[in-house]
């Protein structure tokens, strides 16, 4: 898996090179990755904090 944060960087490349080039599309594609990186960021997080409560419910850990 490639590390925390490409996803919104590689969004940002896109949405910057779209900008410039006036291509709305590829601008687009940029912000929906940087999107979807946010959103799988905030998934890993809950599921953290989740995997934190479910180890502290469970005396045997």
């Amino acid at each position: 898996m490639a590390g925390k944060g490409t996803e919104k960087a590689k969004g940002k490349l896109k949405e910057a090179a779209g900008k410039v080039t006036g291509d709305k599309r590829l601008e687009t594609e940029g912000k929906t990755d940087q999107m979807k990186g946010k959103a799988r960021e905030a998934g890993e997080a809950a599921s953290e904090r989740a995997k934190g409560v479910g180890d502290s419910l469970n005396p045997e850990k």
